[in-house]
């Protein structure tokens, strides 16, 4: 991961489930009647609560109402739940700007023709704000948008226009004057709406369309040019995968996603002629981009088609080999079962060799002809390692006598997102040549050695953390080969990436076998919590390590004769492509960090405009 990539990564801190329609609406009226005591000055704190109620939470409740069922009749994807958020927020909006306004009120003196301006710009803004979401989200034009996004500050403007007595100006006929022109029912501060400020409303409208407008067509011009795609696409997406969990993200990145061909190799351990007792699955592809898009579920996804207890280590992949869908997830499926069903059995192995080359330490062991090495640049600070380098170093570790590798990369050791650097492993670096030297000569050591009778015990614990602690749903997972004397614990945590000298605390105080690594199988499930959720993070050490040391004697227990094999197979998939997520992520951090800067000048901008309408019609 790239410092770009990180950036965007830190998007995830925005990640929230929307609360249920009902839930926003009751606390949207809960909040309405405490505004309602705060504002209106009455004889009765229950009828203070209930003008609250009626002339702040109607416009929301309506609004929530109405809205889904407008735009979805206008062919638009607004859900109730996303409406009825939504409404909440520009209630909170109109609150917050007319206590600032009764603030400034009651400090300088100006009256009450400053809170009614306050109020008119307030419901002006949440159209504004509106028609942006609804834009995004339903990718209506402009005029089309305009109907489902102004029904909150319609509503409102009803409700004033009634209860100001503007209404009946309007009306001759007296049934009609009262029904539709209630002024004595009235607080007195709503008194001072009349025509004038209900036009002033309406051209503030238009303005702050135009404004809306404006900022999305400034905004939209790096994503179409660098990407060829829109900013509305990623904020459809964004906000559907943020507010609800829903697949629209994903629609956006298959757009940008190339073809790729995809190794997917498997190593599987068996009672002789027996059922399965574990099976590795290594597809070069990267478990993200985040919480369950794309791959992000990946190594749960392989557990469940397993028949004995699965590992899914991480692949020496990084973000650019994403996958665009969870559907794309099916073909590696595909392929890791076919290759298992060609599978060739031996009970021979090799005892597990460790090679130092430069920062990169290598643990691997043949299986027949078949090896699995694990890569760490432990306690040097490491990401991911790039598809190009692993495929190297692949090929650099087979032999006439090895020409099956399965290479992992442990990731178990960083440093989070700190720095321009943060540790990935590219084409031309020191540490590729590391990594590609190291795999020769442990493939080399591996063809050489002499392989004895294998036998294997496994071990797991769904544990008692959650992706908030970092752990994900496979909790850790331990392997232990005996082979030749020799015992050797590949220890597997559901989690991304470990806090630095973890690795080395646990594999010093493993004592009960010969060989220890660790490694993660990097699931982005534990970063919908927090864009760096580290395994060691939330956990004490201590906590941690007497885990995984019960899960090693639980395993060593469970050692019994097996035969394994390993076969590979390719599987064609569409992934974000080379450079492609560095585009995105430079494009997305630019509109992040240069959108705000904008938003606030076009914000300045209009109220700018609006305060010299008021001084205008004032005069």
């Amino acid at each position: 991961m790239t410092a770009t990539q990180g950036n965007l990564a830190g998007l995830s801190r925005f990640i929230f489930k929307a609360p249920s329609w009902h839930a926003s609406v009751a606390f949207s009226l809960l909040l309405a009647a405490v505004m309602g005591v705060a504002a209106f000055e009455s004889q009765f704190v229950y009828e203070d609560a209930w003008q609250g109620i009626f002339y702040v939470g109607i416009p929301t409740v309506v609004a929530s109402a109405l809205t889904p069922t407008v735009d979805r009749a206008l062919g638009g994807h607004l859900t109730p739940n996303r409406a009825s958020l939504l409404a909440l927020f520009c209630e909170l909006v109109v609150i917050v700007i007319l206590t600032f306004a009764g603030l400034v009120t009651f400090l300088t003196g100006f009256g009450q023709r400053f809170v009614i301006d306050a109020l008119l710009m307030s419901l002006a803004s949440i159209f504004a704000f509106r028609l942006l979401i609804v834009m995004a989200v339903s990718r209506h034009s402009l005029p089309v948008a305009a109907i489902p996004a102004s029904i909150q500050t319609g509503a409102a403007a009803v409700l004033l226009s009634i209860y100001s007595g503007t209404t009946g100006l309007l009306l001759d006929n007296p049934v009609l004057r009262d029904l539709l022109s209630r002024p004595e029912e009235a607080p007195p501060e709503l008194l001072s709406v009349g025509a004038t400020e209900l036009g002033l409303l309406g051209i503030m409208c238009v303005i702050y369309a135009g404004a809306v407008w404006l900022f999305l067509v400034v905004l939209d011009r790096p994503w179409r040019s660098s990407l060829g795609v829109s900013v509305l696409d990623f904020l459809q997406g964004f906000i559907g995968h943020v507010a609800e969990g829903s697949r629209e993200l994903e629609d956006f990145f298959e757009e940008l996603g190339e073809d790729a061909i995809v190794p997917v190799t498997v190593l599987s351990v068996r009672r002789p002629g027996g059922e399965e007792k574990a099976r590795f699955v290594l597809p070069m592809i990267h478990p993200g981009p985040m919480g369950e898009i794309g791959g992000g579920n990946l190594p749960q996804r392989v557990a469940w088609e397993a028949d004995g207890l699965a590992f899914p280590p991480h692949a020496t992949a990084g973000h650019d080999f994403n996958l665009v869908t969870e559907r794309e997830v099916d073909p590696i499926l595909s392929a890791a079962e076919t290759a298992y069903q060609r599978l060739d059995y031996t009970d021979q192995a090799t005892q597990s060799i460790r090679v130092q080359e430069g920062e990169a330490t290598l643990t691997g062991q043949a299986f027949g002809d078949g090896a699995f090495l694990a890569a760490t640049y432990s306690p040097g600070f490491a990401d991911d390692v790039d598809y190009a380098v692993g495929l190297s170093a692949a090929a650099e570790a087979r032999s006439d006598d090895v020409d099956e590798i399965l290479l992992a990369d442990a990731h178990n050791c960083n440093d989070g997102l700190e720095g321009e650097d943060l540790g990935h492993v590219v084409p031309g670096s020191q540490r590729s040549f590391d990594m590609i030297y190291g795999a020769g000569r442990l493939g080399d050591r591996l063809a050489s050695a002499h392989q004895d009778d294998l036998r294997c015990g496994v071990a797991w614990d769904q544990t008692p953390w959650d992706p908030e602690d970092g752990i994900g749903p496979l909790g850790i997972r331990v392997a232990v080969f005996e082979t030749g004397g020799q015992t050797t614990a590949y220890v597997l945590v559901d989690g991304n990436n470990m806090e630095p000298g973890l690795r080395e605390t646990i594999v010093g105080a493993i004592d009960s076998v010969d060989v220890v690594e660790v490694m993660t199988t990097d699931t982005h499930i534990v970063n919908t919590i927090e864009a760096v959720n580290q395994v060691g993070g939330a956990i004490p050490d201590d906590e941690l390590l007497a885990l995984i040391d019960e899960l090693v004697d639980a395993a060593i227990d469970d050692l019994e004769p097996v035969e394994a094999g390993m076969a590979s197979e390719k599987a064609e998939v569409t992934v974000f492509g080379n450079d492609r997520t560095e585009m995105l992520a430079s494009t997305a951090n630019a509109v992040v960090s240069l959108g705000g800067a904008l938003a606030a000048a076009f914000i300045l901008g209009v109220l700018a405009v609006s305060v010299l309408i008021f001084f205008l019609a004032g005069a």
